[in-house]
């Protein structure tokens, strides 16, 4: 019988990813990081998606209050080797530590343009017909 292959993150993926976000967060918000431009920033690790075989972790982060979000992941993976050297500490039980990548998260920027659609007046004309009729 053959595996039934999935494109969905197993339990582990999703366990180790979000052990992986909060101690990035911690080394963060501690300011361990010594980079102009990250010290200066706040910035919010939204998720850490998992490679299958938990040695690779992608980190979506958004830096909030800065225009130019590319100069803020470009000091993060410049300093990627460092940070994961400080999160090695929290990650004990893994026997690989990840290599950390940091891209920025456009999650945020969808979630305004569905909204102005959802409440542009087409769409609002539309629901209130469907209103109309019950």
């Amino acid at each position: 019988m053959t595996k039934p292959t999935s494109s969905a993150p197993s339990q582990r993926m999703l366990r180790v990813g979000e052990q992986v976000r909060a101690a990035i967060t911690q080394v963060l918000q501690r300011g361990e990081v010594n980079d102009y431009v990250i010290e200066k920033t706040v910035i919010s690790v939204s998720e850490v998606r998992m490679s299958p075989d938990l040695k690779m972790a992608t980190a979506y982060v958004a830096p909030l209050g800065v225009s130019d979000h590319d100069a803020v992941i470009a000091a993060l993976n410049k300093h990627a080797k460092f940070i994961r050297g400080r999160i090695g500490g929290q990650l004990r039980q893994m026997k690989y530590m990840p290599e950390v990548r940091f891209r920025d998260d456009t999650s945020f920027d969808n979630y305004q343009k569905i909204d102005a659609l959802l409440r542009s007046p087409e769409v609002q004309r539309d629901l209130g017909s469907d209103e109309d009729k019950d």
